[in-house]
């Protein structure tokens, strides 16, 4: 009952920017810690950005200062704003929750979107 749906991924070109969205929707009591991983070729996946339900963020070292995590409680969704996108952006991007759903409001589930492409190409 409870899902992420992401939203905002595609191409563009180098020094471009792109706004990822992840909203959480179904029954949901409460949601804690989100962030975003993405799946670079060549790469294990990676956490790119999180946040938790207070604010406070943490970035990899590769999207520092150019990336910037958020998120709005009362629409349950996380955002991603990507500027200077360089070619190495490239990748599959998960949102990932933790969420308390009201069937189990004392278990924390870890969930995860379906993945959105981002491409940064010329």
């Amino acid at each position: 009952q409870v899902q992420l749906v992401e939203s905002g991924g595609g191409l563009v070109q180098p020094g471009g920017s792109l706004r990822l969205s992840c909203a959480a929707s179904g029954s949901i009591f409460s949601i804690g810690a989100m962030g975003w991983y993405r799946q670079t070729p060549g790469k294990q996946r990676e956490r790119v950005a999180s946040i938790t339900r207070g604010g406070s963020t943490n970035y990899a070292d590769s999207v520092k200062g150019r990336f910037t995590i958020s998120r709005d409680n009362a629409k349950n969704t996380v955002y991603l704003q990507m500027n200077s996108l360089k070619p190495e952006d490239t990748g599959v991007y998960y949102c990932n929750a933790g969420i308390m759903s009201m069937h189990s409001p004392l278990v924390l589930q870890d969930c995860w979107g379906q993945g959105t492409q981002v491409t940064i190409s010329s």
